[in-house]
Formats: C-alpha cells, sequence, structure tokens
C-alpha cells in the first residue's frame, strides 16, 4: 500500500470533540450517585453526622445520603460484654484480685443521644461505664470475708447487680448477667484453706463413724429389748393360759361338785363306772381291828 493511500484513509476518520468539562460532569455524577447510597449492618444503628454534627439515627438497610456532605457512623446496639480486674481487699483485709464481667446493651432509641454526649461506645465504655462497674464492685468485696466471698458467690454478685444497676439507672443501657470470673487470693490463705477442709474431712468422717457406731448399738438394743419383749409376751400368754386352764378347771370341779350335791346316786354311777369287778383285798373295819389280808395263799 502507497503513503497516499494511508494518508487517505486517516484524513477519512471522523474526530469526536467532547469537552473535558462534560465528562467531568459524568464521573461527578457518577461517582456523586455511588456516594449517596449506604447500608447499615444488622445489629446497628446508623448515625448520620452532617459537617461531622450528629442528626439523625437510620436502622439496619439501605438508605441514602447527601454525597460529599452527609457520613454514616455506626453504633453496636447488640448485648456487649466488658471485663474488669481490679484489686481489692476483704472484711479482715486480706488482698484479692477479682476479675468481673458484665454485659450490657445499649438502648437501640437512645443511640443519637449516647453518640452526641460520648462520641460512641468505646469512650462510653471508658468515661462511664468501666468506672461505675469498678467502683460497684469495690464496695461489695469488703463487706465478704475470704472464705464467704469463695462460698457465698452468688450473693456477691447480686450485691455487685444491685449497685451497679442504680449507678447506670440514668443511662441508655440495660444491664445484665454480671459474673465473677476468678478470685485469686493469697497462697498462704489458700494453703490454710486446705489444711482446714482436711481437718473438717476427718472430723466429718469421725462423726460419721461415731454415728455409724450409735447406729449399731442402738441396733443391738433395739434386738435385744425386742427378744426380751417377746419372751415377755410368751411368758404373759403362757400365764394368761395357765390361769384360763386353772379356771376352766376349776369352774368344772365346782359344777362337779354342784351336780354331786343335787344328785347323790351320781357318785354310786361314777364308783360303778369306775369299778374294775374285783372285790377289795384288805378291809379296815369301823371298831379296832386289825388289818385282814384276804388275797390268796400262793403254794
Amino acid at each position: 500500500m502507497s503513503i497516499e493511500k494511508l494518508n487517505v484513509s486517516k484524513t477519512n476518520i471522523p474526530k469526536l470533540n467532547v469537552p473535558m468539562k462534560s465528562i467531568a460532569v459524568v464521573v461527578a455524577l457518577a461517582i456523586g450517585s455511588f456516594s449517596s447510597v449506604y447500608t447499615v449492618n444488622e445489629g446497628h444503628i446508623g448515625i448520620v453526622k452532617r459537617f461531622s454534627e450528629a442528626k439523625e439515627q437510620v436502622n439496619p438497610g439501605l438508605h441514602f445520603k447527601v454525597p460529599f456532605i452527609d457520613s454514616v457512623e455506626e453504633i453496636e446496639v447488640r448485648t456487649r460484654k466488658n471485663e474488669e480486674r481490679m484489686a481489692s481487699s476483704t472484711s479482715e483485709q486480706m488482698p484479692v484480685t477479682i476479675t468481673v464481667s458484665v454485659n450490657w446493651t445499649v438502648d437501640k432509641s437512645a443511640a443519637l443521644e449516647l453518640y452526641r454526649q460520648y462520641g460512641g461506645l468505646l469512650q462510653f465504655e471508658n468515661r462511664i461505664l468501666g468506672p461505675r462497674f469498678r467502683s460497684a464492685t469495690k464496695d461489695v468485696i469488703p463487706h465478704y470475708n475470704a472464705e464467704r466471698l469463695i462460698q457465698d458467690r452468688a450473693g456477691a454478685i447480686q450485691a455487685i447487680e444491685a449497685n451497679f444497676i442504680e449507678e447506670m439507672k440514668d443511662f441508655p443501657v440495660t444491664v445484665d448477667n454480671i459474673q465473677i470470673e476468678n478470685i485469686k487470693l493469697p497462697a498462704k490463705y489458700l494453703t490454710s484453706i486446705e489444711t482446714k477442709q482436711t481437718e473438717k474431712n476427718l472430723a466429718d468422717a469421725e462423726k460419721h463413724k461415731l454415728a455409724r457406731q450409735n447406729l449399731e448399738a442402738q441396733r443391738d438394743v433395739n434386738t435385744a429389748k425386742a427378744r426380751a419383749d417377746g419372751i415377755k409376751l410368751v411368758a404373759i400368754a403362757e400365764a394368761e393360759s395357765i390361769r384360763i386352764k386353772g379356771l376352766a378347771e376349776a369352774e368344772a370341779i365346782t359344777a362337779k361338785a354342784k351336780a354331786l350335791g343335787n344328785n347323790p346316786l351320781i357318785v354310786k354311777l361314777t364308783e360303778a363306772q369306775n369299778w374294775d369287778g374285783k372285790l377289795p383285798t384288805t378291809m379296815l373295819g369301823s371298831s379296832n381291828m386289825p388289818i385282814l389280808d384276804m388275797r390268796p395263799v400262793k403254794n
């Protein structure tokens, strides 16, 4: 292809004369369109600021704002956990290091006011919630001795919770689920507690052994008493049987004597019934006669 043909083809290409100003406007509009759309994540409240001044709060979802003028900052309204580790002392002036935690939630309707006053959740925790939580805890711990603090942890938690709720009643937050995560006491005290517990366990074992011995002794006594009561009852029953038998015999004799008195022939009848058919071999006379042996003489 010749050079002349190339020149001709170049001259036939149309030139686009687009002003730079128009391009800048289009780009600005595109950027503005993207900048005017924003979203707020679930579990958060959006704080819309205009020239850095908090104007309104918006719920999670898609929203629109004025480009380059408005900005959005999110505040979490889900439950948050704050943990504090502090040094204190018990009622017997024993040093103790205690770790406590609290769950708290920002009231959704008051998120804008909280942001205006404190600038966000971290500032609120550092300036308000944390110091008051430590104060509420330190007011309670000195009322407990070390042993009670360990054994009655639930009571200490209730006292801390009551104090802290009273401290936070004027702030737009909800407080719940306070826990004592850890109690660190001096090593000497822990050793003494272990020794005391060991001695208590031994004493309880001795008490249990003594109680068992007493129970066995009481069981033997009860067994002996039951056996004696049984013998006594048997004797009483036998005596009663003899008494009743005697009464029956006496009544029979009385009845028999009465019958004999009323009918003398019964005596003769009884003698006849009891006679064996043999004549008497001896006879005792009415006068002073010797007893005669009337038995036949055997050769």
